[in-house]
């Protein structure tokens, strides 16, 4: 199959969408498929253009067997609701250079990836010409996270984006998403059940697998072999709602042997760390990602893992964080509602520990219950159920399959 994939993140991206949508055509790609990608330059988690990419415009390259058509955009440095609109659309300006020489191109099947969530309509004007049937893919209900996280705080304008998006999900070939809570939630917009398929993100389980030795990347982080360490890795934003984790820190400051370690970028990381410092939270440290063939040590390393999102972020995304802690065998501890995926995934599966969403106090019991705790039986579900569950070549085969139905 000749297939395009367009979306605004992309390796050499390490977290977020686009380390799977890179994944997803790699392995595409060597499945023997034609993989064509149009993407914005990396910038993400940081928020800033990775240097190699500075003062680059349009250009192509190749990764791991798909050609790469790189776009110019704007990338705010103080992130707002106003400013992130005019960042995806200049993205959505700039990818129009490559969707006009793609009309004298033949392809079987686009795949876009949302958020953002607009970039439909360019899809849905080229499927107009050239009958191209399209899988949207969803990866963040991001105008559902604009409303209910008062990202956005125009109800005009946010009754706007909703009318747009729903005009876009109905003129979809197929709309799909990582979750069931995130599959109602896209039902009750109009999409069509017939029209829905399941693309649950993944994880490498023969790479990212309990790691035993420890000890060198411990003390490269300063810490000692008896410390306990409780990791958040991931994006630093506002979704997640992390002020609970200092507010931990601060009440564990005396016990000299549990340690955070908050190992990531996001939009909110300056500002945690202007507080940690003001608290003189010395149990705390920042570190930026790590290389992704660290992460299997990295997450072998915490005694516990935090899993943190806010309540009106329920089953519009799904941390992906979470998928790499229980292929490594982790001990997470997860903020989630009852009745939503990320609840559900936990609880049936007795693969990690539930507290409530947004309450220092819960976070903290939780931390005291467990970090001197063996556990090692729900350690043992987490593995058993990313093996069973999330192995990245079993998602993806299905996922092939349903392309190659729609081409039929």
């Amino acid at each position: 199959m000749k297939l395009l994939v367009f979306g605004i993140n992309y390796s050499p991206e390490l977290t977020g969408i686009g380390k799977y949508t890179s994944e997803m055509c790699a392995w595409l790609s060597e499945q023997g498929h034609n993989i064509d990608v149009i993407t914005a330059m990396p910038y993400y988690p940081e928020w800033k253009i990775h240097s190699k990419y500075q003062n680059k415009y349009w250009h192509t390259e190749m990764i791991e067997g798909a050609k790469v058509h790189r776009c110019p955009l704007y990338v705010p440095q103080n992130i707002t609701g106003s400013k992130r609109i005019i960042h995806e659309f200049s993205f959505l300006v700039s990818s129009s250079i490559f969707w006009i020489k793609t009309l004298f191109k033949k392809h079987d099947v686009i795949i876009c990836i949302c958020p953002p969530f607009h970039i439909g309509f360019i899809a849905w004007f080229f499927k107009s010409i050239k009958r191209t049937p399209i899988i949207y893919h969803i990866q963040d209900l991001q105008v559902d996270a604009a409303r209910n996280l008062k990202i956005l705080k125009s109800d005009f304008l946010l009754t706007v984006l909703e009318n747009a998006e729903k005009f876009i999900l109905k003129r979809m070939n197929k709309v799909s998403s990582i979750s069931e809570g995130m599959k109602k939630n896209i039902l009750k917009k109009g999409v069509k059940e017939s029209n829905y398929i399941s693309l649950p993100n993944w994880v490498d389980t023969d790479f990212i697998k309990p790691i035993n030795n420890v000890a060198i990347l411990k003390t490269q982080l300063g810490y000692k072999e008896e410390d306990k360490i409780i990791l958040y890795s991931g994006n630093l934003g506002e979704k997640q709602g992390l002020d609970i984790i200092l507010e931990a820190a601060e009440a564990l400051k005396s016990e000299t042997n549990i340690h955070f370690l908050l190992v990531g970028e996001g939009a909110n990381k300056k500002q945690m760390q202007d507080i940690a410092l003001s608290k003189k939270l010395n149990n705390l440290k920042f570190n930026q990602l790590f290389p992704y063939e660290q992460l299997p040590v990295l997450l072998s390393l915490a005694d516990i893992h935090l899993v943190i999102q806010k309540s009106l972020a329920s089953d519009l995304m799904l941390p992906s964080k979470l998928l790499s802690i229980l292929s490594s065998g982790g001990l997470a501890i997860v903020t989630a509602e009852p009745n939503t995926s990320l609840y559900e995934i936990i609880q049936n599966n007795q693969a990690g520990i539930i507290i409530p969403p947004e309450s220092s106090s819960e976070l903290l019991i939780a931390i005291k219950n467990n970090i001197f705790k063996d556990n090692q039986h729900i350690k043992n579900n987490a593995r058993k159920f990313a093996i069973e569950e999330l192995n990245k070549d079993n998602v993806l085969r299905k996922f092939e399959n349903q392309l190659l139905i729609l081409t039929q």
